[in-house]
């Protein structure tokens, strides 16, 4: 239950990097025992907000209120002794400490000087209310990316804050990890906690949240009760207009006749790919559709030579490919755009200019030298193409929103107009607004003749999206089917009979976990 005075108020909060500002004069009340939303498309300034909450940030102009008492300077050190902490998207945990290490990183106990071994027990209490049944003591850098965001949901309830600011936390999580975090928010409220609920998915924000702030621009729109609330007066509020579609119009399909761009046949590699044979025509749009863990990703890698492939071939526009690389895959103009932009994408402190053209600056040297106004060209026809916000590549990625780092990690692979693309997981973190610009994009990239591999844990997306589409369980190409006029629920009925079909377990597992 909120109570009248706010556990933390900003008030005319103003923040600028260089000449942008991305705030401008928001005002922010959060109670206690509640959870306050903010929703915006990306770049509309919500992460910002909710880190000058947590100290990340500290304001160019405005206050900053706690429990009544207004503070001056502020960090995240300071903001955690008054019991605000953050649980960021962009994942911070050490990746050769343990679970258990990372959880408690900064926070260890001591006696006489030397660190406590009572790590475990303090895990186990945790886990308890957590449940997400992690071994503590194993390396962090080993877990797929919905675990890692585990870790970040287990450190911030470890620091017992009164206000937890959660930036996109359901970004990687099942749809089965999302409802155990929702049920472990309504715990928290229940102790007089609050929670600031960053997040792009209306329909959790609708779920869970009491209060709903909508920001654009930089600036806040409007807060009202979630109850008040519903996902088409959220989107027309973030975006200034209604979103009358969901995806854009496709070029037709390829006549069965074309011969294939790609022919991918009995494909198997040492990360789990076995018997992998599907193709793609040129401007076509091939959807792989699969139950987590199904080894959609790995499918990807061991086609671009990142991870090696044991037997099967590959041939892109006739030409067999072999052994291949990474690089030589990109010459021939097969790309992958990653699912992880942080980790295998981008060069966070580097700008976009120098993100964009880091994998192809070949094309732009001669004897050494880097063509500059060629550079300049090629990215700024890129930034124009993709929408970037704000159109100025000079500023490193890190200042942009997730949902314009996205952008920015395709346009990465775009330079040198590739034959085929590989898009994992391309709206990951994405917000409504930039979703659709992301989809416009490949829908253009097939009207231009490229190949397009899609693979989307939201099923909706391949679905609206290709032309056909793929089942794959326990790395295998299995059956083909026709997007058109097939429902989710249609998919993940398929899923799960192909999966018990192939006896792997897979939809005991993952009935509760879909993304």
């Amino acid at each position: 239950m909120a109570t009248a005075q706010p556990v933390i108020e900003l008030a005319g909060i103003t923040k600028r990097f260089g000449g942008t500002a991305a705030l401008d004069g928001v005002d922010l009340a959060v109670h206690p025992g509640s959870v306050h939303a903010l929703v915006g498309e990306n770049g509309a300034g919500k992460s910002t907000l909710g880190k000058i909450a947590a100290g990340v940030y500290e304001p160019d102009v405005g206050r900053i209120v706690v429990e009544g008492r207004p503070v001056g300077r502020w960090d995240t050190v300071r903001a955690q002794r008054r019991g605000i902490v953050m649980m960021a998207q962009e994942l911070s945990l050490v990746r050769d400490l343990t679970v258990a290490q990372n959880v408690f990183l900064g926070i260890e106990r001591s006696r006489f000087g030397l660190l406590r071994r009572d790590h475990g027990r303090r895990y186990a209490e945790l886990d308890e209310i957590a449940r997400f049944g992690l071994d503590p003591d194993t390396r962090v850098g080993d877990l797929r990316i919905a675990d890692q965001q585990k870790v970040e949901i287990l450190r911030a309830l470890a620091r017992d804050a009164k206000v937890i600011v959660m930036d996109e936390p359901t970004s990687s999580l099942t749809a089965h990890e999302t409802r155990r975090l929702h049920e472990m928010i309504r715990l928290l409220t229940a102790q007089g906690r609050a929670v600031v609920y960053v997040s792009h998915f209306l329909d959790a924000v609708l779920e869970v949240s009491d209060t709903v702030t909508v920001m654009r621009d930089g600036r806040r729109i409007r807060t009202a009760p979630a109850a008040d609330q519903t996902k088409a007066s959220l989107v027309e509020a973030m975006l200034g207009r209604e979103l009358a579609v969901s995806f854009p119009p496709l070029p037709p399909a390829p006549h069965p006749d074309t011969p294939p761009l790609l022919e991918v046949a009995a494909l198997a590699g040492d990360n789990g790919v076995k018997r992998a044979s599907f193709t793609v025509r040129p401007g076509e749009i091939v959807g792989l559709l699969g139950l987590v863990g199904s080894g959609r990703t790995e499918i990807a890698r061991a086609l671009i030579g990142a991870d090696r492939v044991s037997a099967g071939t590959v041939t892109l526009a006739g030409r067999t490919l072999g052994r291949t690389t990474p690089r030589r895959s990109r010459d021939l103009g097969l790309v992958l755009v990653p699912e992880d932009r942080h980790g295998q994408g981008l060069v966070l402190q580097r700008s976009v200019t120098e993100n964009i053209t880091l994998a192809s600056l070949s094309r732009f040297s001669r004897l050494g030298l880097i063509d500059r106004r060629a550079v300049g060209k090629q990215v700024d026809e890129l930034v124009r193409r993709l929408e970037l916000r704000p159109a100025r590549p000079e500023l490193p990625v890190r200042s942009f929103s997730g949902g314009n780092q996205q952008k920015a990690l395709i346009a990465k692979w775009l330079v040198g107009d590739p034959k085929l693309v590989i898009l994992d997981e391309p709206t990951r973190g994405v917000d409504v607004g930039a979703k659709f610009a992301i989809y416009e994009l490949i829908a253009d990239l097939a009207a231009r003749g490229v190949g397009v591999l899609l693979i989307s844990s939201e099923h909706e997306e391949v679905l609206g999206l290709a032309h056909r589409a793929h089942l794959i369980s326990r790395g295998e190409v299995l059956d083909e089917v026709d997007p058109r006029g097939l429902a989710v629920e249609d998919v993940l009925r398929r899923l799960f009979d192909v999966a018990d079909r192939t006896g792997t377990g897979e939809a005991e597992k993952t009935k509760d976990s879909l993304i």
